[in-house]
């Protein structure tokens, strides 16, 4: 009988003759055909309804859900009877809008739906593809790293080999040195060798010319020459009367 009284004086204080025409059927209808999809017109049992509506209250049990309706019920009773909430226009407007909101909500949620299953298989797909790249990285860098697993044995033989080259190297610049040192030393004999028989050279000619000079010297004394003359002609009579005989 409250709900009644409400509802009449609501429906009496709105101004203009057209609400009062349309009346609440109309409005209820109305409000049904906004909330409700056309998937929906064809009839339904109403126990499946119930029970759908009855799934989508919070709760875990029947009895908790029974309790949530109970209890909306019972508060909006008690609102409505003691005129804590009365009826109006805004009232109207907002279960309109609200019935607008949940009309679009059905509409675009399984497009929605599908655009973000769509985006999150994009989203995987990237991620699934960076993993396996990355993976083959990584494949490929242990393969490269085991290739190079025996690294230090052949840094071992190239070290043994670079102190054998080591070794050779400075034996054969020691040998070169002393190879250096020898032609030094032979250069420095040779021309000290060069030197003393240009010395002895510059001596026999000094003496051979000093011979000369007193052999001349020596010819050309008068009494040198006589004692030369007489030795001649004395072999040459020797040698004649040799064959004489």
């Amino acid at each position: 009988m409250a709900l009644r009284q409400l509802s009449t004086r609501c429906l009496s204080g709105v101004n203009g003759p057209s609400l009062s025409v349309l009346g609440r059927p109309a409005v209820n209808s109305g409000i049904r055909r906004y909330t409700t999809p056309a998937s929906e017109e064809t009839p339904v049992d109403p126990k499946q309804k119930a029970l759908s509506i009855i799934d989508a209250l919070p709760g875990n049990s029947l009895i908790s859900k029974t309790g949530y309706i109970t209890l909306g019920t019972g508060l909006a009773t008690y609102v409505l009877s003691q005129e804590l909430y009365v009826i109006n226009e805004e009232t109207l407007v907002l279960v309109a809008f609200t019935g607008m909101a949940t009309l679009l909500y059905r509409g675009l949620k399984k497009p929605f739906n599908d655009w973000a299953a769509e985006e999150n298989e994009r989203v995987n797909g990237v991620l699934r593809q960076a993993r396996a790249d990355h993976k083959v990285a990584v494949q490929d860098r242990i393969e490269t790293v085991g290739q190079l697993g025996d690294i230090v044995d052949v840094t071992k033989a190239l070290f043994a080999m670079s102190k054998k080259t080591a070794a050779l190297e400075a034996e054969a610049f020691e040998l070169k040195q002393k190879v250096a040192a020898a032609a030094e030393i032979k250069s420095v004999l040779d021309s000290w060798v060069r030197h003393e028989a240009a010395v002895r050279e510059r001596e026999q000619k000094a003496l051979a010319e000093a011979v000369i000079e007193k052999v001349k010297a020596a010819i050309s004394d008068p009494k040198v020459q006589q004692q030369i003359l007489e030795e001649s002609v004395a072999e040459t009579e020797r040698i004649i009367g040799a064959k004489t005989a």
